[in-house]
């Protein structure tokens, strides 16, 4: 049995990464602020700590406590379009709350440091599928944060000798993400906008394409990480392989939640047009594992998202850079 800090674990990936290292039989603490989360996702058997990675003396406090021996950080606010407009929030959410959980890591001899960062880190690479020896090249403030903690995370294992394993997950959907949120998350704001009786709000054409990644596909992986020896010290890709575009994944929505697809085309954003990864490294090392197809795991999202209802978006207070703002987020 580890001691085991989970960040964002009142989140969407960070409440089903808990609920795998529970089944497991580990000693499970969630700290999360309640930013993205819902104590409703806090599953039993975890004790759960309200508070932000940036609070340097709740972080300093809560690990002389408890004493953990292994960390998963998954707090963070993943909005890579958004954060070109709130370029401090972004670094001081998800860059230096990293640093403060990694010091105070290294200083209360935490074993093993996992990490969930992003294929936001590759940017616009020429080179798909993505493999983790694809040239990272970020293109939002977002990437940029994730990146640098990654490379932290490689400077304090030469240092210090802290090992870690890094995640680099992609377009995650399933139950409990949070569909209020207008900036990220592209399945639940569709399904949020059809339980509202709006039509999909679709940026450009609709042509990008990305591989969407059933949460169920990805927990029981990312939990086994800290028993898995080969896993230590390395960075994997974690998700689904086929990609789809856009408007593929409006008419499987419409087709899960039971309506016929309705979309609004909005004026493009400046984002990457075609992003996906290979798997092969998480398949040598973890084994191959069957996969939910898009339409299964959008019909168990669309079970959830019925039961529980729509849920009212709002605009991000404090936006810091009102310049090339997308109209459509200004309502």
């Amino acid at each position: 049995m580890e001691k085991i800090l989970v960040t964002g674990g009142a989140g969407f990936i960070g409440s089903h990464v808990t609920e795998a290292l529970v089944k497991r039989g580990h000693q499970v603490t969630v700290l999360d602020d309640l930013s993205g989360g819902y104590t409703e996702n806090i599953v039993d058997g975890a004790s759960f700590v309200q508070g932000s990675i940036t609070d340097i003396r709740l972080v300093n406090s809560l690990f002389a406590e408890r004493q953990f021996t292994c960390v998963y950080h998954l707090a963070a606010y993943a909005a890579e379009g958004l954060s070109h407009f709130i370029r401090h929030f972004n670094y001081t959410n998800n860059l230096i709350g990293s640093i403060n959980l990694i010091n105070a890591s290294v200083n209360n001899g935490v074993r093993c440091f996992v990490f969930t960062s992003s294929i936001a880190i590759y940017g616009a690479s020429p080179e798909l599928p993505m493999t983790e020896e694809t040239r990272p090249y970020p293109e939002d403030p977002y990437g940029v944060a994730k990146l640098a903690v990654e490379q932290d995370l490689l400077a304090a294992k030469h240092m210090f000798g802290m090992d870690f394993i890094i995640f680099r997950p992609h377009n995650v959907y399933g139950e409990r993400q949070n569909i209020a949120d207008k900036y990220r998350n592209v399945v639940g704001i569709f399904m949020n906008q059809i339980l509202q009786g709006k039509p999909m709000s679709v940026f450009g054409d609709g042509s990008q394409t990305r591989a969407f990644s059933y949460i169920g596909d990805m927990a029981p992986i990312m939990a086994d990480a800290i028993d898995t020896p080969a896993a230590y010290n390395q960075i994997f890709n974690i998700g689904a392989d086929q990609p789809y575009t856009i408007n593929e994944l409006a008419h499987a929505i419409a087709r899960a939640m039971g309506v016929e697809p309705n979309i609004a085309y909005l004026p493009a954003r400046n984002e990457v047009l075609n992003a996906f990864s290979s798997h092969e490294k998480l398949d040598r090392i973890f084994g191959q594992r069957r996969l939910h197809t898009l339409d299964e795991g959008l019909a168990n999202m669309a079970a959830w998202v019925r039961t529980h209802g729509a849920r009212s978006s709002s605009r991000f207070e404090g936006i810091e850079v009102e310049k090339n703002f997308p109209k459509a987020w200004l309502v």
